[in-house]
């Protein structure tokens, strides 16, 4: 994302159409974020997964997937997480690591989603907003404020007519943007599944990923047609995601889920 920013002087400012989903819970002592929103260069595709029965492997995402039980009818119309704002280590190159919401991507071709950044370069942390509607660029969300130890929370909601809603939280600045809807129209998205995910950004190859420590999810919903519920809800099917570099070595491992099914853990393990 940050990588190598491309500024091709779009900017917004101000309040958009606003999604049914968490943004109805915000009383009035929250603030829409005026943000400025860019194109970057890099993507955040998925590369090179393997799955098994209820678990996989990829070479840049560690997190959680839910698949459509039947996949000729069910469709994906929402999901909803929230995690905490990590401390990355210190390390002597740049590293680069983003944690984000999603649908698709998992067993199709298109993302749409929206996150955080969290890298190490020139000697200190860098944390930002971002969203991306792959295979489409990203776009950083300059403006929005990210502290350590913010908690974020982030939704993807389909609207209708191939439009998304995609909307941030900073819960513990009680600050949001939802990014306009003239940039989330997508009519290649499939809506066959949604994504809880630490990921290692790609930029013309995958980049080095930051030592975060630990990301835990939580609250983390799905609605699958007019059902919503947990990651291990009975009416669908889940995976587990552990990233692994091209030659296996373990990079980010992913904790079973809590007893309620709406949350996890992310641990680093190497770059």
């Amino acid at each position: 994302m940050k990588k190598t920013i491309a500024y091709l002087s779009i900017f917004l400012f101000g309040i958009c159409q606003i999604s049914w989903g968490q943004t109805k819970n915000l009383d009035g002592s929250w603030t829409h974020a005026n943000c400025m929103v860019s194109q970057a260069k890099s993507k955040h595709p998925q590369e090179k997964a393997f799955a098994t029965s209820g678990s996989a492997t990829s070479t840049n995402w560690s997190g959680y997937a839910i698949g459509k039980a039947h996949p000729e009818y069910d469709i994906v119309n929402y999901a909803y997480g929230s995690w905490t704002v990590p401390t990355i280590s210190p390390s002597a190159n740049t590293t680069y690591s983003s944690v984000w919401v999603g649908i698709d991507g998992f067993s199709s071709n298109s993302v749409e989603q929206i996150g955080t950044e969290h890298d190490w370069t020139n000697g200190a942390q860098v944390n930002y907003a971002w969203f991306e509607m792959y295979p489409l660029g990203s776009y950083q969300i300059t403006g929005f404020p990210l502290n350590i130890g913010d908690v974020i929370g982030a939704e993807v909601n389909y609207l209708g007519s191939n439009v998304f809603q995609l909307t941030l939280f900073n819960y513990t600045q009680k600050v949001y943007f939802a990014v306009p809807t003239s940039y989330t129209t997508s009519s290649t998205a499939q809506r066959n599944s949604a994504e809880w995910i630490v990921e290692a950004p790609y930029d013309g190859g995958i980049l080095p990923l930051a030592n975060f420590g630990n990301v835990t999810f939580t609250n983390c919903t799905v609605e699958i047609n007019r059902t919503t519920g947990p990651i291990n809800d009975r009416w669908w099917q889940n995976d587990a995601i552990n990233m692994e570099s091209s030659t296996g070595a373990p990079e980010a491992a992913t904790s079973a889920l809590t007893a309620n099914g709406e949350g996890f853990s992310v641990t680093w393990e190497s770059e």
